[in-house]
């Protein structure tokens, strides 16, 4: 999808969030966003969030959190994020401990949770929260590596 296709709002709400988060593999790198944003405007989404902790949250030097591991982090994070969905009109379908691979290549994820948003705006103002900006970075801190699907539902 090019840049074209979306529009100068949207463009501006994309540049400013990337201004915040980043490009750094740990948010959507802008294509992602713009994906994102050519869906059809009332579409449901649910993105499937896949989680490897940490064991000791890796904060930058000078952030002045105190240091924690990854599972405390995460919580740090989760505290703001589920009010923060539920905020923007979203609910958790799924919040579990991850088993094991059924099919296909096996995985190692600790965790894995499924959030349903009514459509594409609310990912975008769960993204433009200002709390949940400020509680992003113990996310960071707290992944090894994630892994987030959009699913049409």
């Amino acid at each position: 999808m090019n840049a074209s296709a979306v529009d100068t709002n949207v463009q501006d709400r994309i540049a400013a969030m990337i201004s915040v988060y980043g490009e750094n593999g740990a948010v959507p790198a802008r294509s992602q966003w713009e994906a994102l944003m050519s869906l059809p405007a009332d579409a449901p989404v649910t993105l499937l969030n896949f989680f490897k902790l940490r064991r000791e949250a890796h904060y930058a030097d000078g952030s002045g959190v105190s240091p924690c591991s990854g599972q405390e982090a995460f919580s740090r994070y989760a505290a703001v994020s589920a009010p923060g969905l539920e905020k923007v009109g979203g609910r958790f379908l799924l919040l579990a401990p991850f088993g094991f691979a059924f099919v296909g290549e096996d995985e190692d994820w600790d965790f894995v949770a499924a959030g349903s948003y009514p459509d594409r705006n609310a990912v975008l103002a769960l993204f433009e929260d200002r709390d949940y900006r400020k509680a992003y970075v113990h996310r960071v801190a707290a992944c090894e590596r994630q892994k987030v699907l959009l699913c049409l539902a």
